[in-house]
């Protein structure tokens, strides 16, 4: 993929106001002044195109990037103290509707926790309906360069208890100083935007009419489907851990 050529496409104030999805999804979420925007830019080799807004919490909005046959989509930042609960509501319909939308082609959420420091219970909450609703996710821990390595093993030591299910998660230590997992993420993206890609081509091919008039009896059909073929599932890596094995 070349990333160079991302561009911003709208942001959108209202779940309602999202149009249906047309291709495959990535979405970022994280707490304010986590380094969301950082991150993506970083991804993009650019500086401004995702905004890096100068008071935490203010930003409320969906914003959706093109980077080719896909979307990146940056959620509104959670969790800053310093806001009307009417602000938090906004995140919270915003937040809850674009994650809690079954028909949208979501391929995976990129859950951003700053790596200095213990999870907070906003945190925890979303890691946990991120678990409990079974969507793909990955966890990536940001501005890892700020930790020494006896302080960043320690850390990672006490996710394993402060995170549910930490070690059947995958995660992704990130930096925008060093660079440190930028090629991780973009690994990601690209092989499931691939796999996407193919699935989408196979079932054209075996049915072209695929996609039209399709009912539940069809959807049954091919979760069960799935589900026997569960250990040749390319998604497999990312699909979120079950809590009572």
């Amino acid at each position: 993929m070349n990333y160079n050529k991302a561009e911003f496409v709208t942001s959108y104030g209202k779940f309602n106001q999202i149009p249906k999805s047309e291709r495959p999804e990535f979405a970022f979420s994280g707490r304010s002044n986590v380094g969301k925007s950082s991150l993506i830019n970083k991804l993009f080799n650019r500086k401004n195109l995702a905004r890096v807004s100068s008071v935490p919490g203010k930003t409320v909005t969906i914003n959706f990037f093109s980077l080719e046959n896909v979307y990146i989509v940056d959620l509104p930042g959670y969790g800053y103290a310093n806001v009307s609960k009417s602000e938090k509501s906004k995140w919270g319909d915003l937040i809850g509707g674009y994650l809690g939308d079954g028909e949208r082609d979501l391929a995976l959420v990129f859950q951003l926790i700053d790596m200095r420091h213990a999870p907070s219970k906003d945190d925890i909450q979303m890691i946990d309906y991120l678990i409990d609703c079974e969507i793909p996710f990955v966890i990536i821990l940001t501005k890892a360069d700020k930790l020494k390595p006896t302080a960043r093993k320690a850390r990672m030591e006490a996710f394993r208890t402060e995170i549910p299910c930490f070690d059947d998660i995958t995660c992704i230590p990130f930096s925008t100083v060093t660079g440190e997992g930028v090629e991780e993420v973009r690994g990601i993206i690209e092989e499931l935007a691939e796999e996407a890609e193919q699935y989408s081509e196979q079932e054209y091919d075996e049915d072209p009419s695929y996609g039209e008039d399709f009912d539940e009896d069809e959807s049954e059909e091919i979760s069960a489907d799935a589900e026997e073929n569960d250990e040749e599932n390319p998604f497999g890596g990312f699909l979120t851990p079950n809590r009572d094995k």
